[in-house]
This record gives C-alpha cells, sequence and structure tokens, in this order.
C-alpha cells in the first residue's frame, strides 16, 4: 500500500510538470515557479521533522531538506541569470559542472554513506550533527551565491540593463538576506551547537524575506502579468475597497466592496476632500491630504474614525508608476472597526487577567508565608521561638556523620534551671515562662552563629557546639554559666528581680580514635545519655555547676 501511495505521488508530480512545460507563459515563469517550489519545501519539512518521533521519517525530511537547498541554489541561479538576461551563463560545460557537483552532493545526502552527512542525537533527527558531506553541500551553496552575486553585479554596473536595474536591485536584496540569514543559521545553530540552545526557523525565515523581493522585482518588471489574466475576478473578490485613478483624478476603476459606499462611478472626477470627516478635524487626516496634494509620488496613509459610519476606516493611497512617470493613483479603504474592537476587547481581557494574576500572586505570597510560618512552628519551640528537640535530634544525627568522617570535634551542652519549681510556685508559671524565655536571651547573645541551641524539655536546653574541642568546651559552658547568673530577670507585677543559677552537663567529642558501627539515631542517644548523667551528677553535687564526660 506504501508503494500505491508513493505511485500516486509521482503520477500527481508527472501531470504537474506536464501542465507546467505546456502552459504558455515566459521561461522566467516557469523558473521562479520551480524556485518557488522549492522555497515552500525547506520550511515544509522542516515542520514535518518535529512532527514525527520515528527516526526514520525524521531522517527521510532531513535528507529531502537538504537536497531541496540544492535545487533551491541552482533555481536560484537560473532565475538570476533568466532575470539579467545573461543565458551566456547557461554554456554547456558550465551547466554540466554544475548539475553534475549537485548529482553529487544529492546523491551522498541520500546515501548518507556511515553517517558522513548527519548524525542523529537522543536517538532521533530533531537534534543532529553533521558531517563532512554537510559542509561539501554548504561549500556548493556558498560557490553558488558567490556566482549569482557576480551575474547581479555584472548586471548593475553593465549599461545594457537599464531597463531591470531595480528589479535587480531587488533581487540582489533577496539573494543577500536569504544569504545572511543561511550562514547565520549554519553559524549559530552547526558551528555554536554545544554552547547555545538552536533557535529556529531562520533559514525559513530567510527564504520568506527573499521571497517578499523576488515577487517584487517580478512584478515592478511585468513579466508575470497575472493581474490582467483575471484582473476584474480579483478586484470585485476583494474585501478591500479599491479605487483607481488616472493622472487627472479621474476614476477609471472602482470594485464592487466599494462602489455602495460612495456616490462616484467610472469617469467621475474624484476629490479627496469629500473623504474628510464631517464630524471633528482630524490632524493625521490633514497630514494625508498634504501629502496627496503636494508629494503625489510618495505613498501615504491614514486611520480616520468616521462617526456616521460608526466605523474606523484605513485610507491608503499609493502612486501608479510606468518609467519614473505617476500615471495614475490607486487608493484602498479598509473597514478596520473589527479590529479594533478585538483590540478593545483583548486590552480588557489583558486587564483582567492582569487584575487576577495579581491576586494570585497575592495568594502565592500568603501562602509562602504561611508555609514559612509552618515550617517554622515545625521545628521551633513556641515560648521561646529557639528550635525544639525535634530539629536538633534530626539535625545531629547528619552532624554525627560529618563529624566522625572527618574528625572534627564537638560538644554538648545539657543546661537545667536549679529550682525552677520553686519559682513557678513562689511568683507563678507566667513569670515562670518570663524567666524561662529571659535565660533563652542571655544563651542566644553567649552563642556563635554555627552553634545551636534547642528545648530539650521543660526548663531544660541542649546547645550543640559544633568545631569546638574540650578546652574551649568548657570555657563556653563557664561562660554561658556565669551570664545566666549575672542576668538579673525584671518583672512588672514583682517589687523586685528574680535571679537564677543552672546546672550543667557538658559532653566533649575529641577522641576518633573509636569506630562507630552504631547507626546515627543509637550514636546520639547514646550521647544525650551520656551528656543527661552529667547533668545529674551537677544536680546532685549540689547544683550550680559544670559536669563534664568527656570521649
Amino acid at each position: 500500500m506504501t508503494w500505491i501511495d508513493l505511485l500516486l505521488f509521482f503520477v500527481l508530480f508527472v501531470l504537474f510538470i506536464y501542465i507546467f512545460a505546456s502552459v504558455r507563459i515566459t521561461s522566467l515563469h516557469k523558473a521562479y515557479l520551480v524556485f518557488h517550489f522549492t522555497m515552500m519545501l525547506w520550511p515544509f519539512c522542516q515542520f514535518a521533522i518535529k512532527m514525527t518521533d520515528d527516526p526514520g521519517v525524521q531522517l527521510f525530511y532531513v535528507k529531502l531538506a537538504f537536497i531541496d537547498s540544492v535545487l533551491l541554489a541552482i533555481g536560484w541561479l537560473l532565475f538570476t541569470i533568466l532575470l539579467t538576461s545573461t543565458s551566456h551563463h547557461l554554456r554547456k560545460k558550465n551547466a554540466l559542472i554544475l548539475y553534475t557537483l549537485a548529482a553529487l552532493i544529492i546523491l551522498g545526502v541520500i546515501v548518507n554513506p556511515n553517517e558522513s552527512f548527519v548524525l542523529p542525537m537522543h536517538g532521533g533527527y530533531i537534534e543532529r550533527t553533521y558531517g563532512p558531506i554537510f559542509w561539501l553541500l554548504i561549500i556548493y551553496l556558498t560557490s553558488v551565491v558567490a556566482i549569482s552575486l557576480h551575474i547581479i553585479y555584472s548586471a548593475l554596473v553593465s549599461n545594457t540593463t537599464q531597463r531591470i536595474k531595480k528589479q535587480v536591485a531587488h533581487v540582489l536584496k533577496g539573494v543577500l538576506v536569504l544569504a545572511a540569514f543561511v550562514l547565520l543559521d549554519v553559524f549559530l545553530n552547526v558551528v555554536l551547537f554545544k554552547s547555545q540552545p538552536v533557535i529556529p526557523g531562520m533559514t525559513s525565515l530567510g527564504i520568506l524575506i527573499s521571497a517578499i523581493f523576488f515577487v517584487i522585482a517580478i512584478h515592478r518588471d511585468k513579466i508575470f502579468d497575472l493581474v490582467t489574466i483575471a484582473h476584474q475576478d480579483i478586484i470585485d473578490t476583494i474585501t478591500q475597497g479599491i479605487l483607481v485613478l488616472d493622472d487627472n483624478e479621474t476614476v477609471v476603476e472602482i470594485n464592487r466592496s466599494l462602489s455602495p459606499k460612495i456616490n462616484l462611478q467610472i469617469g467621475d472626477h474624484f476629490d479627496v476632500s469629500t473623504l474628510t470627516p464631517m464630524e471633528q478635524t482630524v490632524s493625521a487626516f490633514r497630514l494625508f491630504l498634504h501629502t496627496y496634494l503636494n508629494q503625489p509620488m510618495e505613498r501615504t496613509e491614514v486611520e480616520v474614525f468616521y462617526t456616521s459610519l460608526h466605523a474606523y476606516i484605513n485610507i491608503t493611497a499609493a502612486p501608479i508608476v510606468v518609467g519614473e512617470i505617476m500615471v495614475g493613483r490607486i487608493l484602498t479603504f479598509q473597514d478596520r472597526s473589527e479590529l479594533h474592537r478585538l483590540i478593545a476587547e483583548t486590552n480588557h481581557q489583558n486587564e483582567i487577567l492582569q487584575e487576577r494574576n495579581l491576586a494570585l500572586i497575592e495568594i502565592q505570597n500568603e501562602l509562602s508565608q504561611t508555609n514559612q510560618k509552618l515550617k517554622r512552628m515545625a521545628i521551633t519551640d513556641s515560648l521561646t521561638g529557639c528550635y525544639n528537640r525535634h530539629y536538633l535530634t534530626q539535625h545531629l544525627e547528619h552532624e554525627i556523620i560529618e563529624n566522625m568522617k572527618f574528625k572534627q570535634p564537638f560538644a554538648i551542652i545539657l543546661l537545667d534551671i536549679d529550682f525552677f519549681k520553686t519559682v513557678n510556685d513562689n511568683y507563678g508559671h507566667l513569670v515562670g515562662d518570663v524567666v524561662i524565655c529571659s535565660t533563652v536571651e542571655v544563651i542566644k547573645q553567649s552563642l556563635r552563629e554555627t552553634d545551636i541551641l534547642a528545648r530539650y524539655g521543660g526548663e531544660e536546653f541542649i546547645v550543640y557546639l559544633p568545631n569546638t574541642n574540650h578546652t574551649q568546651a568548657n570555657r563556653w559552658a563557664e561562660h554561658i554559666k556565669f551570664m545566666i547568673e549575672a542576668n538579673k530577670v525584671h518583672v512588672d507585677d514583682i517589687a523586685h528581680s528574680v535571679s537564677i543559677t543552672v546546672s550543667m552537663g557538658l559532653l566533649s567529642i575529641n577522641n576518633f580514635a573509636e569506630q562507630y558501627t552504631e547507626s546515627p539515631t543509637n550514636q546520639l542517644s547514646d550521647l544525650f545519655e551520656s551528656v543527661d548523667k552529667a547533668l545529674y551528677q551537677a544536680k546532685n553535687a549540689g547544683r550550680n555547676q559544670i559536669v563534664e564526660s568527656i570521649r
């Protein structure tokens, strides 16, 4: 069944060639149709490559695209030669070399021996790398460009081409634009492929812009007189109003879209001032009118809102020039009311979307702040604001592994407020909370940024001192104990200040000769048990002192 489809394709292609060869049009017309067909094929292949996941189908379209580029180059050269009337460049020897090189490159692209033309990436050809045959193809295309530019330059400096110099100049622009886009595409998307993302559509855009230049050249040279073939049908099917005037401002053509809206017939004299909006003075229209009357060779355009019609009308006036002589004008009238309505509606929708986006952003910010608060609540003590026991446990499990691995000394201080029950009994629990919070602030001021303070439970607090040896840990413990004892807690409800002391258990880990085989959780439990025993000894020994446990 696949071969039947392929056979039908070739039959249709043969019919196209037959019609193409038999119609009564110029050689330039035929060359351009081939050229235009190849221009259409490149963006189609680029689109088709990305529309399938089958590497085989992708490779087919990649090959077809670059075969098309060779055909495009040949069509390009033929079109240039025919437009400049320099057919002597098509000698048999030159043509044989041109076509032989093209055939060899196309064969290399089709066969792709040892993937010397293109190699797939990531299992497909959407992203790909190129081999030496690709660079031979690029050299061939560059050579064709150079030949075309030489032919165009020769035509421009020759005295025998005065009639078509403007058209050739447009072709030169098209050639330069297409060459620039192709070379830029190769440089950015092939040479710099690994250093930056691929920029799609560059060659296709160059083809489009160059095609516009070529069409302008052909149209101005009046070789394709397609307007004459179907002039009346085309002009009457256009939705825009069209008014054609001769050099005396006499109407010579008016299409069906405009005739019901303007009181003019063929043969009437046209007065441009009748288009002036009666409802208001429009400065833009005054500029249009000034250009129309005083600079007839200039194209001018204006858009005016006519209250009587409830419509925005775009008016364009352009000269009709033959041999640098103005022989008339063409005016077009386009109703842009629907466009303005769509723009207004779009702006309104954009405003609504912006308001919704702002509301969503505000909600998102609130959710983010709430999440941050929840995270803080999950790891901090609600009364003191310092970390809770759960957070410290999770943090120390990781820290123990790192400290043991890199043999970094550390210390843990477990402290308990002495006779805290007496404070609660004498002054109440509210005063007790004030004492706890004040004690926490004193401890925080005594610690480094890398140290961690957590509430262990009730009036017990634990301090983790990373990168701290035995001597340093002892000094920090003495300093904390001194600062707490010197702290005077002032409470508004009682006449005097409250002072407290603390008992401390200090555990210093300095010896790493022992190999720990237990899990971090078991090791942490063992450390907590050791420092808890040291605190218990400090309390039994009379409180307000430090008992040290060293490992």
